[in-house]
């Protein structure tokens, strides 16, 4: 048994069953009996342990001590194959935090796809009081307790995505509790097990190649608490996100663009103009040929708006799709000239015009990931390659079959597409960039634009930086750590289950994780849909002292939570005084950081969020009420 001690943290390797266990505060945090770290290959499976030789050596560093773990040839079947790994655990003196550390020294004879260590927790008591904490989408905590069953996170939780806005997980027990944060993200991820009723729940970490080889090191940092919760956890990677210079607030993006500013408290309007799917798209319905093409005017667009500000809507943006000559979802990266059947540029010009004169913000959808095969443009040299030469297609979406823009060559369209928009008088006030903070980043092999998935999110955030050179607001499909810095809002960051049919159930309880870290860093639209008598969403936008939807248009009903959008329009008179309710609300705090968040422990279906400017939401879902008030 090896062991590594500083400040208040114990640190024990079994050189055997290569397992850890952590200590503080009288807490301990073991692995599990029966978890065995390993490597996934193309040629089978290894486990740590099958390797030929193995060393352990304790080791000090100017700032902690550790364990070094050499691993040097993998055997199966009496095949020795000559690959070698590292793994350094080792814990920082002045903050008693430990770090795991999975280093590639040798990668021949082996095509790892997955490892799987650092490894997950023994944690298996029956208690409401025990819980794991998951940033699939807005957040979910799971109580050991749960009723139901825990799906695989979508993007199989890979960080970076929608199933990782945030690059950690954390459990608590009875007080105490960790946090794990990943601070090589690019190509990790998590998984999670939690059976239905428990008793328990398990969560760890996997890693994948890059470029086809593991090339680079993965480094994991865990930090033990004690007398802690959820909010204590977040913020402790508040303050992690902010030493990385990750957490950059709306107060500081207002400075650069004022009408940060404007877009606070704005009721958001998501309509479309041309539908067109293409025969061999998987969403062509052949047997209703009329829902594959429909176009609605510009001109009717701006009536709308006058109609809207009639009925008294104060501040409003309006995102509009499908407004290219192609249709929505279609010949990206290629995709002006404005619709010519809805009134081209002349008339797409005059609803800019007319939505500002209303006094409120415009924007409009646009794509540079999918990469149409009937783009003009569209080379396959420029797709992103795979390391065996193949280039991924699909026929998905309505523009039928795309293969994947490497995003190299995004910035060059952005500048391009903005640049003929400008030209054409239609001033934007904000542009969202479709998909970028929802998808994983892309890697490429070409070797005339080589990129790894670290390099893809850089370019991504060069498209958002360049549109707010040009003082137009970035958006994107959600939120994610690496966006933090480029992006002003998006389309929603919902709690999972909003994205299920209504009804379906919960996976755990919700629980604004990546609210109680960057709400006063991007601004994010909610649902408002109220899908029954016991469950309105509008209840859970005010919690998390968001933007309302006002009108949001499916592009595809059906997908991404478009359930209700014909039932909540029926009335817009109340939805517009529910809107106002949220957008007042929104005004005031968008700017503010979310300090806490609590599940009253009386009665759990009351929670409370609190603000920093002394705001307090609290919310009974039993009841469906609300109340506002001022500390």
């Amino acid at each position: 048994m090896k062991k590594i001690e500083t400040k208040n943290v114990k640190v024990y390797l079994d050189e055997t069953a290569l397992t850890v266990t952590m200590e503080s505060g009288g807490a301990v945090w073991a692995w599990r009996r029966d978890y065995v770290p390993r490597m996934i290959c193309r040629e089978g499976e290894f486990c740590f342990r099958d390797a030929v030789q193995i060393s352990h050596e304790e080791y000090a560093t100017g700032t902690g001590a550790g364990i070094r773990s050499c691993f040097s040839g993998m055997k199966k079947d009496g095949v020795v194959f000559p690959y070698e790994f590292e793994t350094l655990i080792r814990v920082e003196e002045t903050t008693g935090e430990v770090y795991f550390e999975w280093i590639p020294v040798r990668e021949e004879g082996l095509h790892v796809q997955r490892v799987f260590w650092p490894g997950e927790m023994e944690f298996e008591e029956a208690k409401d009081g025990w819980y794991t904490l998951l940033n699939c989408r807005q957040g979910l905590l799971v109580p050991n307790t749960w009723p139901v069953e825990l799906r695989t996170p979508v993007f199989d939780g890979q960080f970076g995505t929608a199933g990782g806005y945030m690059s950690w997980f954390g459990q608590v027990k009875d007080g105490a509790g960790y946090i794990a944060i990943c601070e090589t993200p690019w190509n990790m991820g998590y998984f999670a097990e939690h059976p239905a009723n428990g008793p328990y729940t398990h969560v760890g970490f996997w890693q994948e190649p890059s470029m086809g080889k593991m090339d680079y090191r993965r480094t994991v940092k865990y930090k033990l608490l004690e007398n802690c919760d959820y909010n204590d956890l977040c913020k402790v990677y508040r303050k992690y996100v902010d030493e990385r210079g990750m957490l950059r607030t709306l107060e500081e993006k207002a400075v650069k663009n004022r009408s940060v500013n404007d877009l606070a408290g704005c009721a958001f309007v998501h309509l479309g103009v041309k539908t067109h799917v293409q025969p061999e798209s998987e969403l062509y319905d052949p047997e209703n040929p009329e829902k594959n093409n429909r176009v609605v005017t510009f001109r009717q667009r701006g009536e709308e708006m006058r109609a809207l500000q009639r009925l008294g809507v104060r501040k409003l943006y309006l995102h509009l799709d499908g407004w290219g000559e192609a249709g929505y979802d279609n010949r990206h990266p290629d995709y002006p000239p404005a619709c010519k059947e809805a009134g081209g540029w002349e008339e797409m010009k005059a609803l800019a015009d007319t939505v500002h004169a209303c006094g409120y913000l415009f924007g409009v959808h646009d794509q540079y990931r999918d990469y149409y095969q009937n783009a003009p443009s569209f080379d396959e040299n420029f797709a992103c390659r795979l390391p065996d030469g193949t280039i991924p297609r699909h026929r998905r979406w309505a523009g039928g079959s795309q293969a994947y823009l490497c995003a190299t060559q995004a910035p060059g369209y952005v500048k391009r597409n903005f640049s003929e928009l400008k030209e054409m008088g239609i001033k934007l006030d904000c542009a969202y960039l479709d998909v970028f903070t929802c998808n994983e980043g892309d890697e490429c092999c070409n070797p005339e634009h080589r990129m790894t998935r670290r390099d893809c999110y850089e370019f991504r955030n060069w498209c958002f930086d360049y549109l707010l050179s040009e003082g137009i607001l970035s958006s994107s499909e959600e939120v994610n750590d690496w966006s933090v810095p480029s992006l002003v809002f998006c389309h929603y960051a919902p709690y999972d289950f909003m994205l299920e049919a209504p009804g379906s159930p919960k996976q755990g309880i919700p629980v604004p994780l990546y609210n109680l870290v960057y709400h006063d860093c991007v601004i994010q639209p909610w649902m408002m849909d109220k899908v029954s008598e016991e469950e309105d969403y509008m209840l859970y936008a005010l919690l998390n002292g968001g933007a309302p939807y006002l009108i949001r248009e499916a592009a595809y009903p059906g997908i991404d939570g478009a359930f209700l959008a014909e039932k909540n329009a029926a009335d817009i008179k109340e939805t517009i005084q529910r809107c106002n309710t949220v957008s007042g609300l929104h005004e005031k705090v968008a700017k503010c950081e979310m300090l806490r968040y609590e599940i009253d422990k009386e009665n759990p279906g009351i929670h409370r969020s609190f603000f920093s400017d002394g705001t307090v939401v609290e919310v009974d879902f039993r009841k469906q009420t609300y109340n506002i008030t001022n500390a």
